[in-house]
């Protein structure tokens, strides 16, 4: 992985949001910045040089930022996945636990291949609910997902309890607020 750029200086952290007692990380920083947004484009495509990849799925909306341009570089289809009413064709769903209710992710059935290696990419992985719907949708469908990939990782919040089936990557880990 690249290690000539100090991530942490490109994060903006936003106390009091959304709510107070929260410190927000906000990647809108990274993406303001070139040198910062090709550092984590970068070190993705030095991370998974050597994995075989057919597909980059990205979380709905930030995780879009980050796995189209790796996509696009890998040469490999880009699965958006998706909030309910978003996507116009044919999909499947998961439903998953948040703090406050429920949610759930959606797929077009049609982008997902069966068989296919595929990559979650999403911008912060904090308790890991959205993305470990995400690959067991993506499973539901018939793809193989043994990867997932953040920029920012907040493991005090222990996603890893909840992707401890995957290989998870990070860029920058924070372990606290």
């Amino acid at each position: 992985m690249p290690s000539t750029y100090d991530l942490d200086k490109a994060i903006r952290k936003i106390p009091g949001f959304p709510k107070p007692g929260i410190l927000f990380y906000d990647i809108t920083s990274i993406l303001a910045n070139p040198g910062a947004f090709s550092h984590c484009v970068k070190a993705m495509e030095e991370i998974y040089d050597n994995e075989k990849i057919d597909a980059v799925a990205a979380i709905e909306a930030r995780g879009f930022i980050f796995g189209a341009p790796y996509a696009l570089s890998r040469k490999v289809p880009l699965v958006l996945l998706r909030k309910k009413g978003k996507l116009p064709g044919k999909t499947m769903c998961r439903k998953f636990s948040l703090e406050y209710g429920e949610d759930e992710i959606h797929v077009h059935v049609d982008d997902v291949k069966k068989g296919a290696r595929i990559l979650v990419v999403d911008d912060l992985l904090a308790t890991g609910g959205t993305v470990q719907a995400a690959c067991e949708l993506l499973r539901d469908a018939g793809a193989e997902v043994d990867h997932v990939f953040g920029v920012i990782g907040l493991p005090f919040l222990k996603y890893g309890e909840k992707l401890k089936a995957f290989k998870v990557h990070t860029l920058i880990n924070y372990q606290g607020e």
